[in-house]
């Protein structure tokens, strides 16, 4: 017999057969279990029936019940949860609403049914196309999460327990991020919701948002917005303030600059000499032992020659106050 026909007639390591003669001993055993919970709950029940309608108890007596099912249990050798619950779920199926064949897990869930009326016919009623109740075919039926899920919303309602824990969630929130046909499949708004949720750190948020102006059609967007132009305008007021302040501070010359008298123009202008000059220091020496190609030169030596124009402009606008420009300069200045 080939090995995939051979399977197809196994369950586990035992034949269909087999199978079946299992799952009729068991539903037997399960039937007696059935009638041993209900003993169990019906003698709790006994001993401390319920003090409030519904099987809903409340108050100081609630104490009182503890101390008598917890020695019960003890008394018994089961734990205080399983007397507790096998008292309630007796209290909620009265004797001739009990059924033999329906285990005591299934009478357990459906008895979360408030409606006595509802209660008493959903059990005898499994669900359409179904032979008879399971545990999860319960749980469906008064909405409680399963643990088999089937359907997309019950696989989500599964994930989002198990992401409770802050470290699960984080871990499964980057995997997913990682994959472009789930982020696709996320609502607009639940993007923007997401991103500014990720980005109330202002580290995190300054480092995505140079990284979002870098690309042209972002940077455009964003700046015919008013109040983001509006913000940026501002930041580099600031941060051409700190520039002045830091060269103030820092800068050997300063000292002798403090004595002149300086105008916005010629604070702007050496700030931006200095600026220059300190930028310059910081990458220049990150080229060492770094070759560039072709075009690469290219661009920098194009750089290199506007700078002397510039510079070259500069030197005559402040020895003659002259800041007209030639044909050529306008043209380097101008990157054309």
């Amino acid at each position: 017999m080939p090995e995939e026909i051979k399977n197809a007639d196994m369950v586990g390591s035992v034949s269909s057969s087999r199978y079946e003669q299992i799952v009729a001993e068991l539903r037997t055993v399960v039937e007696n279990q059935t009638r041993g919970q209900f003993t169990i709950g019906d003698c709790a029940l006994e001993i401390e029936p319920m003090r409030e309608a519904g099987g809903q108890e409340r108050g100081e007596e609630l104490f009182t019940v503890k101390e008598s099912m917890f020695r019960l249990a003890e008394d018994i050798g089961l734990s205080y949860s399983t007397v507790k619950e096998a008292r309630w779920t007796a209290s909620r199926w009265p004797k001739e609403r009990r059924r033999t064949a329906v285990s005591f897990t299934v009478h357990k869930i459906l008895a979360g049914i408030g409606d006595e009326r509802e209660r008493f016919a959903a059990i005898l009623t499994p669900p359409e196309g179904k032979p008879r109740w399971t545990a999860d075919e319960a749980r469906r039926r008064v909405g409680r999460q399963v643990e088999h899920p089937i359907t997309p919303q019950e696989k989500v309602s599964a994930i989002r327990t198990l992401a409770r824990d802050e470290a699960v969630a984080a871990t499964v929130t980057s995997d997913l991020l990682r994959r472009p046909t789930v982020v696709a499949q996320v609502r607009q708004e639940d993007k923007v919701r997401a991103v500014e949720e990720l980005t109330r750190d202002d580290q995190v948020a300054a480092t995505v948002t140079t990284g979002l102006l870098r690309r042209p059609d972002v940077a455009f967007r964003a700046m015919s917005d008013d109040t983001a132009r509006h913000q940026v305008n501002h930041a580099q007021v600031e941060r051409g303030r700190q520039a002045r302040e830091h060269f103030e501070e820092t800068s050997p010359v300063a000292p002798a600059i403090r004595g002149i008298d300086r105008s916005v123009e010629f604070l702007d202008l050496v700030t931006a000499c200095h600026a220059f000059v300190a930028a310059t220091g910081r990458v220049v020496p990150g080229l060492r032992d770094r070759q560039l190609g072709d075009d690469e030169r290219g661009v920098v030596h194009e750089n290199i020659a506007r700078v002397r124009a510039t510079l070259d402009w500069i030197e005559t606008a402040v020895d003659t106050g002259k800041v007209d420009v030639d044909g050529e300069l306008a043209r380097l200045l101008q990157g054309d």
